[in-house]
């Protein structure tokens, strides 16, 4: 697949200049700092660490404390929040100001799990306005010199649509850019992203940077997103999963580059982003109980099936590979693979991760009746942001 090279396009997000318009986005379990490194390590951009949960992150619990943590070559430090009590969701924003522990913030409120919308929060959320204007109003404020963003969806389903009035608040608010996942909570990640919602977004919100999320597995589609929709910039999820060289891709389109994009990887060389993406995990995983390699190895297996997407790597050693238990043994299985087999083409490209199927969100007890929060769905939402699973 060829990549067409676009014009250099950097990105301004508040005071921060990125040489290519892309990010990493939020991915439960998959952005720590290992994965974040090893992006960077290809490519330009910004690379934002998993959603972490406000209360959480107040209460400084062990997980949510690791989960902000960046490694020194991380620069800007990114880190997204979840929150559905404007309060809680300030004390959050104050604290990594305060403290020194982000250069930028990203507010969720795209997330379609049902976990998350059945408390009101992730893309549940922006169909409570006064309550999505309060949150994003207080966290600007609160992050004072530091650029807040924020991610949505195009609403809870297509008969309640929420990004363009969303967008429009946080346009008002403040923010420094937004970003859209072009589906619906109901949809999930089934079916197409529908790229004309951006459009709408982007001819709505003209004051600051419109970014566009949803199907982006190549350079080549986000070339052809940005032309299409007028976006400012691109976020990539799914399609970075075991292909961390996509973010070279990405720099070389849409960063001005001039040489070709390298991402066509033999299998040696997808061999060695594994092999690097695991010693990271290790180091991250360093001060665990179990143990950093332990622990390491172990949250490298999830990632086995999509590095090897494609390639003549037969079932035993895939199923070896998913049960590894230390680098050494990593090492001795990758040994036995033949380094040299080249780029398998189509084979290795289009969606990973899982899709799911559309289905009708998870949402608070008569949550659609009303855009307005009353003193019974506040005292709801409060007691959910007591929910401290840091992610």
């Amino acid at each position: 697949m060829s990549t067409t090279l676009a014009p250099a396009r950097p990105l301004a997000i508040g005071p921060l200049r990125l040489a290519a318009p892309v990010v990493l986005a939020p991915m439960a379990g998959i952005t720590n700092t290992a994965f974040r490194r090893l992006c960077r390590e290809f490519g330009a951009g910004l690379y934002v660490s998993e959603m972490i949960t406000s209360r959480a992150l107040v209460e400084r619990t062990r997980e949510s404390m690791r989960l902000i943590r960046h490694h020194d070559s991380e620069t800007p430090r990114s880190v997204q929040l979840y929150g559905v009590d404007p309060l809680t969701v300030e004390r959050a924003v104050t604290m990594l100001r305060d403290e020194d522990r982000a250069d930028h913030i990203d507010l969720n409120f795209g997330c379609p799990v049902p976990k998350v919308t059945r408390k009101g929060g992730g893309a549940a959320l922006p169909w409570k306005l006064d309550l999505f204007r309060e949150i994003v109003e207080r966290a600007v404020q609160a992050a004072g010199p530091l650029p807040l963003t924020v991610k949505m969806r195009k609403g809870i389903d297509s008969d309640h649509l929420t990004y363009l009035e969303a967008g429009r608040i946080a346009e008002g608010a403040g923010v420094a850019s937004m970003a859209l996942h072009a589906r619906t909570a109901a949809e999930f990640y089934s079916g197409h992203a529908d790229w004309g919602a951006i459009t709408k977004l982007k001819e709505t919100v003209t004051g600051v940077p419109v970014l566009g999320n949803g199907d982006i597995w190549s350079a080549d589609d986000a070339v052809r997103m940005m032309a299409e929709t007028g976006c400012d910039g691109v976020v990539v999820g799914r399609g970075c999963l075991g292909r961390p060289w996509l973010f070279g891709d990405l720099a070389a389109a849409l960063g001005g580059g001039t040489d070709a994009p390298a991402a066509r990887p033999s299998l040696g060389e997808v061999a060695r982003a594994f092999r690097r993406h695991a010693e990271l995990l290790v180091e991250f995983f360093g001060d665990d109980p179990d143990g950093g390699e332990h622990r390491g190895c172990r949250d490298i297996r999830k990632h086995v099936a999509w590095y090897f997407k494609g390639y003549g790597v037969g079932g035993a050693t895939r199923a070896a590979l998913a049960q590894v238990e230390s680098l050494a043994q990593l090492d001795e299985l990758l040994a036995t693979l033949d380094l040299d087999q080249p780029y398998p083409g189509e084979a290795a490209e289009g969606q990973r991760g899982r899709a799911g199927s559309p289905k009708s969100p998870s949402l608070p007890d008569r949550w659609l009746e009303s855009r307005t929060l009353d003193t019974a769905g506040r005292e709801h939402l409060a007691g959910a942001e007591l929910d401290t699973s840091g992610g």
